[in-house]
């Protein structure tokens, strides 16, 4: 079994179709995702599932009850053929030192930026992320986020499916390796094309997404 990032936040496992990835993430899990809540003036929402501990997943795509933005939606959920884990999320203790660090060992994650969302019980969350060009296009070095004084979205007694496994496959995987180790963590990678993988336990037994 490969070891779980000590400061994994959560999966990101973005779809053209909200609605129709979270009916097949509860066929096949048992385990329905709970809403998360709407990124307004995005036009994304997102259901969530505890991964256990301080960890989740995003299931992320078009919002059906919000008009199309003037930019992209995040993580080009439009233009994807199918659902796909697309990237991951590390929590550091400190975001803005975990940030000079990554730069000062030759990577930029990218500007923090503030985000939020409401939740379907009305409580607004508040977080800040890195986002930009400079984050590697792969998707497999995380990019970096800090709740602050929102409650974490782990905590809101989410229904779960424990995580067992997270790999990934990269061309050139010692590429990648560097710019990891400059964000303070890792990832089991071999050999192949740019792909997250990830294994919950389930009431229906380990099942895998890509």
């Amino acid at each position: 079994m490969n070891a779980i990032p000590a400061t994994l936040d959560h999966l990101v496992l973005a779809t053209p179709d909200l609605a129709a990835t979270v009916a097949d993430f509860t066929r096949r899990t048992g385990v329905a995702p709970a809403p998360g809540g709407a990124h307004v003036g995005l036009g994304t929402r997102n259901q969530l599932v505890s991964l256990g501990g301080a960890r989740y997943l995003e299931i992320i795509g078009p919002d059906p009850e919000q008009s199309a933005p003037g930019l992209p939606r995040p993580f080009d959920v439009d233009r994807l053929p199918g659902p796909r884990t697309i990237t991951w999320a590390i929590s550091p203790p400190d975001l803005d030192a975990a940030v000079t660090a990554a730069r000062a060992r030759g990577y930029d994650p990218g500007a923090v930026r503030p985000m939020s969302r409401r939740r379907p019980d009305g409580t607004l969350l508040r977080w800040r992320l890195t986002d930009g060009d400079p984050a590697h296009p792969s998707g497999l070095v995380p990019f970096l986020i800090d709740w602050g004084s929102s409650p974490h979205p782990s905590a809101s007694g989410l229904p779960a499916t424990p995580l067992l496994e997270l790999s990934a496959s990269a061309p050139e995987p010692e590429e990648i390796r560097p710019l990891l180790a400059a964000v303070a963590t890792e990832l089991p990678l071999v050999r192949g094309p740019v792909g997250i993988s990830f294994t919950v336990d389930t009431p229906r037994g380990p099942v895998t997404f890509g």
